[in-house]
């Protein structure tokens, strides 16, 4: 995966316009059912962060690209959850991990509609939390205010970690002494 994640910051670094269409992509993948589990979308997104301290790319552009495929992605998979029911959990690859479902039924029971926010965070329950909430018929309404919410700040605090870490990286570069 490594190379994967090198060769989606390189392209970048040569096709800076691509950026929010590269962001829009990796964030729709890691916030639909399915492709969430295949695709390392929150190491380039950090890594594309990075980017935004060397001034390669400019911060909000990315931010919005992932942000609308932070939103297309769990939309979608709400939608899958609410229109196929369990039938989306007993498929591959998320039949394979029932472990994922567990945790999704443990994070509802304990924290509500604001596991929707969570997911976003939380890597294990991101491939099934937005499913399981449309089969659990969540309101739409409920959904989208704590989706909304959590794709804006996701969408954020990703790519701005690895600006800030690429940040820390230049301010420690001064103080080496070759």
């Amino acid at each position: 995966m490594d190379g994967f994640v090198q060769s989606a910051v390189e392209f970048l670094e040569r096709n800076q316009a691509w950026a929010p269409y590269i962001a829009f992509l990796f964030a729709m993948a890691e916030t639909t059912a399915f492709l969430s589990i295949l695709i390392p979308s929150t190491a380039i997104l950090v890594a594309v962060g990075a980017l935004v301290s060397t001034g390669a790319i400019p911060f909000f552009p990315l931010w919005l690209g992932a942000a609308l495929g932070s939103l297309a992605g769990s939309f979608l998979s709400y939608w899958l959850g609410r229109r196929y029911g369990d039938l989306v959990l007993r498929s591959w690859p998320l039949k394979d991990q029932p472990d994922l479902t567990a945790k999704a039924t443990e994070a509802f029971a304990k924290w509500g509609p604001a596991t929707v926010f969570i997911g976003h965070f939380v890597g294990p329950l991101r491939a099934v939390v937005f499913v399981f909430a449309g089969i659990s018929h969540m309101s739409f309404l409920r959904f989208a205010v704590f989706n909304i919410t959590g794709a804006l700040v996701w969408a954020w605090a990703i790519p701005k970690s690895g600006e800030l870490g690429g940040d820390l990286l230049g301010w420690l570069w001064q103080f080496l002494p070759f």
